[in-house]
């Protein structure tokens, strides 16, 4: 699902509200969107750029999102091989 708002204005809105001519409410109201989205566009972008380690940046919030997608495939696949080793330990019980 494609975000509501373009990245280049995301980026153009982040830009005004660090140039710091106007407060960041009257930033977000001019551009009709809440003052807490640009607060969390701020935010991010200041991860993204690397001056806060408090927050993870767009890079490793998709590395993670990939992560987390890959570790519950592995543990599917996992849980599917443990029980044919049972089926197939069971099998060979029976055989002898």
């Amino acid at each position: 699902m494609p975000a509501p708002h373009p990245p280049e204005f995301r980026r153009r809105a982040v830009e005004l509200g660090r140039l710091g001519e106007k407060p960041i409410s009257a930033i977000a109201k001019e551009l009709s969107i809440s003052e807490s989205c640009l607060r969390n566009w701020m935010a991010q972008a200041d991860a993204d750029d690397g001056n806060t380690s408090s927050r993870l940046s767009s890079d490793e919030k998709r590395e993670l999102a990939e992560l987390r997608k890959t570790n519950r495939r592995l543990e599917v696949e996992n849980e599917i091989l443990k029980r044919a080793a049972a089926y197939f330990a069971r099998e060979n019980v029976l055989l002898k």
